[in-house]
């Protein structure tokens, strides 16, 4: 059986998922919480991961190094356009980003080092 790590990389390189991807730069991986519960964790009879709950989906995160990283946004001057960004930000909290120095998609070798704490 596959490890989490292993898990985690054929998802995130397999296009069967739409609530979990690689972030641009492909060194942290976002993740859509509330699809990813209905989408992963509530897959009926065929769980990629041996848990129904983001708790627990999040705590293996942490157990393999994984750090919850914020996304920055640029705020700007003007209130229409900020209260645009406020919005867009509040869509984008429901996208959680996780980042591992040994788990980057241009360097698949790097699974190996990512063990388990």
């Amino acid at each position: 059986p596959l490890r989490f790590p292993q898990k985690l990389w054929k998802m995130l390189e397999s296009d069967q998922f739409r609530s979990i991807w690689w972030c641009e730069n492909g060194k942290c991986v976002a993740i859509n919480k509330d699809l990813f519960e209905v989408e992963v964790l509530g897959r009926e009879g065929q769980q990629v991961f041996h848990t129904q709950k983001i708790r627990s989906f999040m705590r293996q995160l942490n157990l393999y190094g994984f750090t919850k990283v914020q996304q920055d946004f640029q705020r700007s001057a003007s209130l229409p356009e900020f209260l645009a960004e406020e919005a867009a930000a509040s869509a984008h909290s429901q996208i959680l980003y996780y980042y591992n120095p040994s788990f980057q998609r241009a360097h698949p070798w790097l699974l190996e080092t990512c063990k388990r704490r």
